[in-house]
């Protein structure tokens, strides 16, 4: 098995360097892929050193998957590349997540949509990935009509440039700026650029992606993103009305069995989420578990989760290990 890991260097590629070993993945030949000024220096992978490949190179040493995580432009250039060639594609940017003839996956909810002739998958945003993980299964029990999220998201989602910014801040030195405004000590209500209809470019693509990984159009959902000064990971206040009426202790069942969530509702020993202890984790974490007093069948959560990992690279990887596991990979030829 031969795997190319493309945008190697940066924060989610390196995430899903580590990713792989700790899960053990199949990995015979690394490939690490990344921009033509980063050709050339090493990293090292299960103890042994791998020269990092240009994109040409990458094809021509055929892996059978590609885990891309290099940008919205370069995914939209070379992952038809990879794909010509036979290499299955993971890609984590936006570039192809609303397109109609690409699936765009959560292991945990709709895996089994996947076929060998997937060649281009999309890995979903971050602040997405960890909501639907929480709501899928309340959906298939209650079928929810609405949703209302705000989320607190963590620097690392917007890379290295951003982290550094946090650090200088914090160290009370000048550098680089990822954003407009500082974010130490300060909140930025805005993640993305604006559209035409007021909201962000990561507002609405939770609201797109939700629907469609869940394969229900009629699930209505707003959404207000919000940069904050942590790392570790982001977190979500989410407000879920539902057709039909649920028992509090049904709704802690369902998430404790639900695949990939952990629930953390102990408010009597002020147990709940926090970025900081779901930093390094797979899963996705829920709390403060309630009913909304305000409106009949609705009901308040709080969700956080590691985005390098489960918002990022350990989503793709398991869509990589579920591909294995189904054997709907095989040997990539060029053609």
């Amino acid at each position: 098995m031969k795997v190319a890991v493309v945008g190697a260097t940066g924060l989610v590629g390196t995430a899903m360097l580590k990713v792989l070993e700790e899960r053990n993945f199949p990995v015979d030949e690394l490939i690490p892929v990344a921009s033509e000024k980063s050709v050339g220096k090493e990293i090292i992978f299960k103890g042994k050193t791998y020269t990092v490949h240009s994109m040409t190179d990458a094809i021509a040493k055929k892996p059978q998957i590609a885990l891309f995580s290099a940008g919205g432009s370069t995914s939209l250039e070379w992952a038809p590349q990879f794909a010509a060639a036979g290499i299955t594609v993971i890609d984590n940017s936006s570039a192809w997540r609303m397109d109609p003839a690409k699936k765009l996956v959560v292991p945990e909810i709709n895996a089994h949509e996947l076929t060998a002739n997937d060649k281009i998958i999309a890995n979903p945003n971050c602040s997405t990935i960890q909501m639907v993980v929480v709501l899928n299964p309340l959906h298939k029990k209650y079928k929810i009509k609405r949703v209302v999220v705000s989320t607190y998201q963590s620097v690392t989602g917007t890379g290295v440039k951003a982290v550094n910014q946090m650090m200088n801040e914090r160290n009370g030195t000048s550098g680089e700026m990822a954003y407009k405004y500082p974010i130490d000590l300060n909140v930025i209500p805005q993640i993305d650029v604006f559209l035409d209809n007021g909201y962000t470019k990561e507002e609405m693509k939770m609201v797109h992606e939700t629907k469609k990984i869940m394969s229900d159009d009629s699930i209505r959902l707003t959404s207000t993103t919000v940069r904050i000064p942590v790392m570790g990971g982001h977190s979500e206040a989410v407000n879920i009305e539902f057709e039909n009426e649920f028992d509090i202790n049904e709704v802690r069942a369902i998430l404790a069995k639900a695949p990939g969530v952990v629930v953390e509702d102990d408010i009597k020993n002020q147990v709940y989420p926090m970025p900081m202890n779901a930093h390094n984790r797979d899963e996705v974490f829920v709390g403060r578990i309630r009913r909304d007093e305000s409106q009949d069948k609705s009901l308040n959560l709080w969700v956080v989760a590691d985005n390098l990992r489960k918002g990022a690279a350990t989503n793709a990887v398991q869509i990589a290990e579920y591909l294995v596991a189904q054997k709907l990979v095989k040997s990539a030829v060029l053609v």
